[in-house]
C-alpha cells in the first residue's frame, strides 16, 4: 500500500484539530501531542503508520533506517519529548508471522544498533480483515459466508433501509444525535469509549469540505451510514473512503429489531460505495487476532471476518525512548491500560 490513511494530509489535519501538532520529516508524518498538568510537562511523538518497509529491504536495515529518521525527526521535537512511538506498517498474513517478528525484534533492533522496543500498548488495532474491492460485487457477496449474504438479503427484504448521510445533507444535525444516542448504547452494553459527539462532526464537516475542493486522487469522503426500519433507526456506522484505502472507523447499533440484521446490511451498502468510489481494499479495521471463543469480542471477531476478507495481522507499537522519564510513563501507561482492559472489564461482567 502506497500511504496509508493516518498519514494522510487529511487525518493529520483532523487529529491536529484535537489535541496533537503535526511535523512533516522525511516525507513521513508525525504527530506530537504534549501534556501540561501542574508539575507535569512533557512530550510524546507519534508516527502512525510509516515508514513504509522497501521491497527487498531486509528487517534489519529497515529497523536501522527507523533509527536513522529518529535522529533527523529528534531536531523538530520539543525538547521534552520522552520517545518517538511508531506504529509499524508491516503486514503479517498470519499471527505465527507476526509473532515471530515481534519475539526476534530485539534481537534485530540489537544488531541494527537501535535502541526501539516493543510498547505493551498498542494505539492502531493490530489486527483486521481486508475485502479486495477490484472483485465485482458478485463475487464479493460470493467470498462471504452463506449466513452473512442471507443476513444481507433479509435485511433488505425485511424493510430495512440504508441512507448516507454526509455534513452537507438537510437532516445531518438530526442524524448525528441519532448516530450518537446508537454510539452511547453501544457503549454502555460493551463498555467501550466514545469521543464527545463534536468530534465525529467535526470529522464529517472535513470530509464535506475536502470532496469539494481536493483533486480527485487526494479527496477524503466521510460518511455516516444508518440503517432504519419503519423510521426508526438501527445501526449506523462512519467510514472513510480515500483511493487506497476504505477504512470502517465506528460502528454502533441499538438494541431494538437486532434480529433484522440491520448490522449486515449497512456494511454491505458501505462496502458497494467504497468500490464505487475506486478504493482499493475496504478494511474492517480491527479485531481479535484469533477465533478464540473466550476472548470477549468473539462476536466481533465473527461479524468482520464473515464477510470474507483477508486476514492481516500488525506488530503494533514500538517506542525509540529519547528521555531518561520515559521509564515512569510506560509504568503509568501500562497500570492504566491493566485497569481499563482487565479490572473495569471484570467490575462490568466481561
Amino acid at each position: 500500500m502506497s500511504r496509508r490513511f493516518q498519514q494522510s494530509e487529511f487525518w493529520c489535519a483532523f487529529k491536529c484539530a484535537h489535541g496533537w501538532t503535526q511535523i512533516s520529516c522525511e516525507g513521513v508524518n508525525v504527530l506530537v501531542r504534549t501534556f501540561k498538568k501542574s508539575f507535569v510537562n512533557f512530550s510524546l511523538a507519534y508516527v502512525p503508520l510509516a515508514p513504509e518497509k522497501g521491497e527487498g529491504e531486509s528487517e534489519e536495515s529497515y529497523i536501522a533506517r527507523i533509527g536513522d529518521f529518529t535522529k533527523s525527526l529528534k531536531t523538530f521535537l520539543p525538547k521534552n519529548t520522552l520517545c518517538v512511538r511508531y506504529d509499524l506498517p508491516l503486514d503479517f498474513a498470519t499471527c505465527e508471522e507476526r509473532d515471530s517478528f515481534v519475539k526476534g525484534f530485539p534481537s534485530l533492533a540489537k544488531k541494527a544498533k537501535v535502541g526501539i522496543k516493543k510498547n505493551k500498548v498498542d494505539i492502531q488495532p493490530p489486527d483486521s480483515t481486508y475485502l479486495d474491492l477490484t472483485k465485482t460485487e458478485d463475487e464479493l457477496l460470493a467470498g462471504m459466508k452463506n449466513k452473512w449474504r442471507y443476513n444481507v438479503r433479509y435485511a433488505a427484504k425485511h424493510g430495512v433501509e440504508v441512507r448516507a448521510v454526509t455534513a452537507d445533507s438537510a437532516d445531518f444535525e438530526k442524524d448525528l444525535d441519532s448516530f450518537y444516542e446508537l454510539y452511547k448504547t453501544t457503549a454502555a452494553r460493551d463498555g467501550i469509549g466514545l469521543h464527545p459527539k463534536s468530534y465525529y462532526r467535526d470529522l464529517l464537516e472535513r470530509g464535506a469540505k475536502s470532496e469539494k475542493s481536493e483533486a480527485e486522487g487526494d479527496r477524503t469522503k466521510i460518511t455516516l451510514y444508518i440503517a432504519s426500519h419503519e423510521g426508526e433507526d438501527l445501526a449506523a456506522i462512519i467510514t472513510l473512503f480515500q483511493s487506497d484505502e476504505a477504512i470502517y472507523l465506528y460502528g454502533c447499533s441499538g438494541n431494538n429489531k437486532r434480529n433484522l440484521m440491520p448490522a449486515y446490511l449497512v456494511q454491505w451498502t458501505a462496502i458497494k460505495d467504497a468500490k464505487a468510489f475506486g478504493s482499493k481494499i475496504y478494511d474492517f479495521y480491527g479485531m481479535p487476532p484469533t477465533d478464540d471463543e473466550n476472548h470477549p469480542m468473539h462476536g466481533l471477531y465473527l461479524f468482520k471476518t464473515g464477510f470474507g476478507g483477508a486476514h492481516v495481522h500488525r506488530p503494533g507499537s514500538f517506542d525509540l525512548p529519547l528521555s531518561s522519564m520515559y521509564a515512569f510513563y510506560t509504568l503509568a501507561e501500562n497500570l492504566r491500560a491493566f485497569w481499563h482492559k482487565k479490572v473495569m472489564k471484570k467490575i462490568r461482567g466481561r
